[in-house]
């Protein structure tokens, strides 16, 4: 097994695997990957709000990350438009580098 941890796995494979989300000016982050629950969990922001298929790119997540990883048995995708949200993001997602604040829980 890689000495990388679960998380930093999730995100390079969310970088490579959906670019679609960065394309359309939606943001992902991984909240929680804890390898000894086998649970993810992935925040959608940006222009994933109100996106009419934020849904369906949730549902794929969902599907592929459980695929992909071995230790990965359950996914948790917050969208905003669903009134689920995290730590604020001050800037993260495809590409950029993760940092977290809570000072705006309501940042999407």
């Amino acid at each position: 097994m890689s000495e990388e941890s679960l998380k930093t796995r999730v995100e390079n494979w969310m970088v490579g695997q959906m670019p679609i989300i960065q394309m359309h000016g939606g943001r992902s982050v991984v909240r929680e990957a804890d390898p000894e629950t086998g649970t993810v969990t992935v925040e959608l922001g940006g222009s994933c709000a109100g996106c009419g298929i934020s849904d369906l790119t949730a549902q794929n997540i969902k599907r592929d990350l459980i695929l992909e990883f071995d230790d990965v048995d359950e996914v948790h995708v917050l969208v905003p438009s669903t009134g689920e949200q995290g730590e604020a993001t001050v800037e993260g997602g495809r590409g950029g580098e993760l940092q977290y604040g809570t000072e705006n829980p309501n940042h999407f």
